[in-house]
């Protein structure tokens, strides 16, 4: 049996404040019912005991407040809720600043005992064992929201924050929330010491909770380390990230982060060795990142190199700027590559993120991420309708449909980061949870191009053509023929979007845009139009796709290569039909078959058109055996491999592999037979690439026989090696070989190897490195001689409310880099994952990111001591609910405990200097504490209070 206390559904912007007053105080409330205005009465309510619930938990830090018997809450739009329904809901205007005190509830239960219980925090346990004030009738937890949870257990199972302020109040920092509370106002238990109830963990912090009897355990459910059951997707309202007052980590201003070259050399017999290469570099300046590729046709001779691609860009959710080479975004049939300048300008969306260093497409970032839909239907009145995500049955949004029987839910997004795209409804007659409810299945899709209702965007380009001239090589080519455009795009409702502009392309011609999706009718449609040019023709772009059943589907494509039309229809779960019609190859018709089974997996496909040209792809594993073959009318290819290692995956391990491949080009027919022995590690590099690679074997065709062999290797750091010798090809009798040599090297920390590989991600993408390491010399810096400590990165830190792990880091010797596209995001510092009795300076941070480069963290971990002890009072009996501070006499640092109910404190996390102890306010016994070098980690010193 599970108890559950979970946040009240608010409009958006609202927040509640829930007054709980006995009748003993509510004469000293002056209430009129039906007043809407309460603003002035509300400093006088100070004395009753009050709580808030903030839907955003964000601490408006801007109140004018000077009462110190006041607890500061959240407060964003508030709406007063009259106590014991006593009175209506009255909204407050916005500046109103609603003055709480922590606790909801009014008195413990008479019947209330103290006994342990662990404390969880989602599905990982905190705490073994903690003391707690409640009951359970041996089923479930009675009066749950009214039990009592020390305060020091809360503080360590949420990982906050806790700063206390020169006027008494604490600042309360988690990475969803930002609050003061008064500690005075706070309950203090004879037995606990201070505590919070569970209804102010929920009221205060936002933290729902549940008692779960079987495992006797209290679970924290904070929404900031929420994360999707197995088989669900996110919940599309992600919980906030708050950075602000955050120590803030800024990325360089200029920086060449990578340097990559590329060097091929092959040779035959009959022909030198030849020696070709790229040459690549990356870094950040202005905000934005700087791209060059150089092109070497002939390596040793540097007066043949060209420069291929050199760009800047500069990429925002409002803004994108281009300069340099670049894709224009209109479809051109012009020869040459573009050069210039574009800019994009949004309003009402956020573009599409380019990933994996893929070359920046500004016709990719005139699309929305994502497109909000209004999902509305009809059911009998009374009936509950809940909108779920995927196939989670946890409800995002749920309506209860009135007397017009229409249900309507607003805003839903389609087709984000996460393929948000499909959704379920749940009707349940009558409301009735226990019934199996109605299922409604919802899929949806998005035009490509396709902006939200409101949404538009500016792009204005311009620019030259730069061609290379074989008759007069240069470095930058020669440029010519001014080429340029504007367009506007403009989101007219959640449907459809139109775009219309003019581009000048060896003439002028007009540009036509329409992308369709309707709500009811399984319909796509995106078209782009350039009128016709000097010799009549026109340029159109099309992607129609209409599904004729959840089974069948059809789309008609075409662009200046010519136009499809397509059929899919999938007969069966393991059959498909396959037709249509190319208009250079004619009508075709074929088949696709897929059966997966628990050792056994095959796909065949073949098509045959009015050409007679027939096409196939066959794969089919047996175990440790596969089989692959592919073929058309130019050529095949068909392999055996058989792994004897008994290696999962199959291509890695040692194999047994027989090839046979075909040519049938320009009349000449050609054919090679092979068997090789062939060995891939396990292992991988950061990219991929295998750490060895090697393969041996004896080829015979029809060009004559000869050995085959190859070897590659990424051992080296920053450097992969592949070379391969054969003595007789397909089309050749003549033995060559081929080697490539690629070095990469990070240039953003001096020259050091990139095992990574990846240069080319920095392109759109920045990231953080992060380094936490051991600064003995307490200087705030890392020396050469400190060691990185990376022992588990995924205990240490949670990057915008997630575990690094979600983010793929790639752990080097001298950091966790997570790559990440430009923004700002906030790291947080679990002490979980920190070497016992060392500590973090700061518990969090604001990390900005630029593509370009990464932003480096250097985290330095410095000795942590601990103090604990019992303070008594001047006649020696231990003191409960008091507060224990230590102040660093050179920072003003504060650290602050409450003695329980044996007068225990427990003061954690000091670093190195002179402290003042202090106990209420008030200089302790002893008052001073000295902590250097040669003090023990943890030590017990009793206090009595002065």
């Amino acid at each position: 049996m599970v108890n559950v206390i979970s946040p009240p559904e608010l409009p958006n912007n609202y927040d509640l404040v829930f007054a709980n007053i006995s009748k003993s105080a509510f004469d000293l409330v002056n209430y009129e019912t039906g007043k809407n205005d309460l603003k002035p009465a509300l400093p006088e309510i100070y004395r009753p005991e009050f709580s808030v619930s903030n839907q955003h938990l964000i601490a408006d830090l801007k109140t004018g407040s000077t009462k110190t018997d006041q607890a500061i809450a959240p407060s964003v739009q508030p709406q007063i809720a009259a106590p014991e329904s006593l009175a209506p809901e009255t909204s407050l205007p916005q500046s109103s600043a609603a003055t709480v005190t922590p606790s909801s509830v009014s008195s413990v239960k008479e019947n209330f005992q103290v006994f342990p219980v662990g404390l969880d925090l989602d599905k990982r346990n905190v705490i073994k064992s903690v003391l707690v004030r409640g009951k359970e009738d041996g089923i479930a937890a009675v009066d749950f929201e009214q039990w009592l949870i020390p305060y020091d257990a809360i503080v360590q199972a949420l990982n906050l924050d806790v700063k206390a302020l020169p006027d008494g109040l604490q600042e309360v920092r988690a990475p969803g929330i930002v609050t003061r509370i008064n500690p005075k106002l706070l309950r203090n238990d004879p037995k606990l010491g201070l505590v919070f109830s569970v209804q102010d963990l929920q009221t205060l912090f936002g933290v729902p909770a549940e008692f779960d009897i079987n495992d006797y355990t209290v679970r924290l459910l904070p929404p900031w380390l929420k994360t999707p059951a197995p088989g669900e997707l996110s919940n599309p309202q992600e919980p906030p990230v708050e950075t602000v007052g955050l120590p803030e980590i800024t990325p360089p201003d200029f920086s060449i982060t990578a340097v990559e070259q590329r060097l091929f050399a092959n040779g035959s017999v009959s022909n030198a060795t030849s020696y070709q290469g790229n040459l690549t570099a990356v870094g950040t300046a202005l905000g934005g990142s700087w791209f060059i590729r150089a092109h070497q046709p002939n390596f040793k001779n540097a007066t043949t190199w060209q420069i291929a691609e050199a760009q800047f860009l500069h990429q925002t959710d409002l803004a994108d700027y281009i300069l340099g080479s670049q894709t224009p975004f209109w479809f051109s049939h012009g020869t040459g590559d573009y050069w210039g300048f574009t800019t994009i300008q949004r309003q009402g969306y956020k573009p599409k993120e380019t990933w994996l260093g893929a070359t920046p497409d500004p016709r990719q970032r005139l699309q929305a991420a994502e497109i909000g839909r209004v999902v509305t239907g009809k059911a009998e009145p009374g009936t509950l309708v809940r909108l779920t995500q995927g196939f989670s049955d946890r409800p995002i949004a749920e309506v209860l449909v009135d007397s017009s029987g229409i249900y309507r839910f607003q805003n839903i997004p389609v087709g984000g980061r996460f393929l948000g795209s499909n959704y379920r409804l749940l009707l349940y007659p009558q409301g009735r949870l226990t019934e199996p409810p109605e299922i409604r299945e919802l899929t949806f899709s998005t035009a490509p191009g396709q902006l939200p209702a409101g949404g538009k965007a500016l792009i204005v380009s311009g620019g030259l053509r730069r061609k290379f001239s074989l008759d007069s090589p240069n470095l930058l080519g020669e440029f010519s023929d001014v080429r340029g455009g504007v367009a506007q795009r403009w989101g007219l409702s959640e449907n459809l979007t139109i775009g219309i502009g003019g581009v000048y392309d060896d003439s002028f011609r007009g540009l036509g845009e329409i992308f369709y999706q309707p709500q009811n009718l399984p319909l796509t449609v995106a078209v782009s139009a350039l009128s016709a040019d000097e010799n009549n023709h026109w340029d159109v772009n099309a992607d129609i796709r209409f599904d004729l059943s959840a089974t069948a589907h059809t789309q008609f494509f075409s662009d200046r290569f010519g136009y499809n039309f397509n059929f899919d229809w999938q007969m069966f779960p393991w059959l498909g039909l396959l037709g249509g019609y190319k208009s250079r190859d004619g009508v075709f018709g074929g088949l696709e078959i897929s059966h997966s089974g628990k050792n056994s997996f095959t796909f065949a496909r073949a098509t045959l058109d009015s050409r007679n040209h027939f096409r196939w792809s066959f794969l089919q594993r047996w175990g440790d055996l596969e089989f692959t073959t592919r073929g058309n009318e130019v050529g095949s290819l068909s392999q055996l491999t058989y792994n004897f290692s008994g290696k999962d995956p199959l291509d890695t391990g040692h194999s047994l592999v027989l090839n046979y491949e075909t040519s049938n080009f320009l009349t000449q027919e050609n054919s090679l037979a092979s068997a090789s022995w062939r060995y891939r590690s396990p292992a991988r590099a950061v990219d991929g690439s295998y750490l060895w690679e090697a393969q041996l074997g004896y080829g015979i065709g029809s060009q004559g026989s000869g050995v085959i062999a190859s070897l590659g290797t990424t051992i080296i750091p920053g450097m992969m090696l592949r070379g391969r010798y054969q003595g007789v090809s397909l089309t050749s009798d003549q033995p060559s070989f081929g080697i490539e040599l690629v070095s990469s090297f990070d240039t953003q920390r001096g020259i050091k190897p990139d095992s990574s590989r990846r240069s080319n991600y920095f392109r759109t993408q920045g990231g953080i490195l992060i380094q936490p390491f051991f600064d003995r010399n307490h200087n705030g810096k890392r020396d050469a001689h400190e060691a990185v400590y990376l022992h588990k990165p995924d205990l240490m830190f949670i990057l915008n409310n997630r575990s690094l792990k979600f983010f793929d880091p790639e752990i080097q010797n001298q950091g966790a880099l997570v790559r990440l596209f430009p923004g700002k995001y906030r790291l947080d510092l679990d002490p979980a994952g920190f070497p016992l009795d060392w500590k973090a300076t700061t518990d969090a941070l604001a990390v900005d990111v630029v593509a370009g480069s990464y932003t480096t963290v250097e985290l330095p971990l410095v000795k942590s001591y601990t103090r604990t002890g019992v303070v008594t009072d001047a006649q020696g009996q231990p003191v409960a609910g008091v507060r224990v501070e230590a102040i660093q006499t050179s920072s003003g640092l504060r650290r602050l405990s409450v003695t329980n109910g044996a007068g225990v404190y427990y003061l954690e996390g000091l670093q190195q200097g002179e402290y003042i102890v202090e106990v209420n306010g008030k200089s302790a016994l002893p008052g001073k504490l000295q902590l250097d070098a040669s003090s023990e980690s943890f030590q017990e010193i009793n206090l009595q209070q002065n």
